[in-house]
């Protein structure tokens, strides 16, 4: 299993809003350059992370984005489904109408897969990862 890059590149958004301590809009050209995203994909992103209420916009000169929540309160996982839908091993994990599935000796083994990811997906909060990101920046300027 392999995440896309729109949530490769949404993560690493959302990480530098929420490293940002300011508070004050970021405007998505901004966004793009801080972390190498190119920016017609990632405006696509800020639209899905906006429409999901992960974040706000505002419009203007002064205007860009600014996380809908506290950091600590959006998940990896929050980011991830709202870029690509619900995070699941395998199509099985859709079918509750699966004629096999009480035939199937691998569908234990894609719920638990299932489980897993969503587990240390949610396990990882902005806030978590902004802090981490701030020291690695910090260390970069350094040397």
């Amino acid at each position: 299993m392999r995440m896309t890059a729109r949530s490769e590149y949404g993560v690493l958004a959302l990480i530098e809003l929420a490293a940002r301590q300011d508070g004050e809009p970021v405007s998505a050209r901004e966004l793009a350059e801080a972390r190498g995203i190119p920016l017609p994909f990632l405006e696509q992103l800020l639209v899905a992370l906006r429409r999901a209420g992960i974040v706000n916009s505002t419009r203007g000169a002064r205007g860009g984005f600014t996380l809908a929540r506290p950091a600590e309160q959006i998940t990896v996982l929050d980011a991830v489904e709202a870029l690509e839908g619900p995070v699941e091993a395998s199509v099985c994990d859709t079918s509750a109408d699966c004629p096999h599935e009480n035939r199937c000796a691998a569908a234990g083994v894609w719920r638990e897969l299932t489980s897993a990811l969503s587990g240390v997906l949610s396990g990882y909060d902005l806030q978590r990862l902004a802090e981490r990101q701030r020291a690695l920046d910090a260390t970069e300027t350094k040397g």
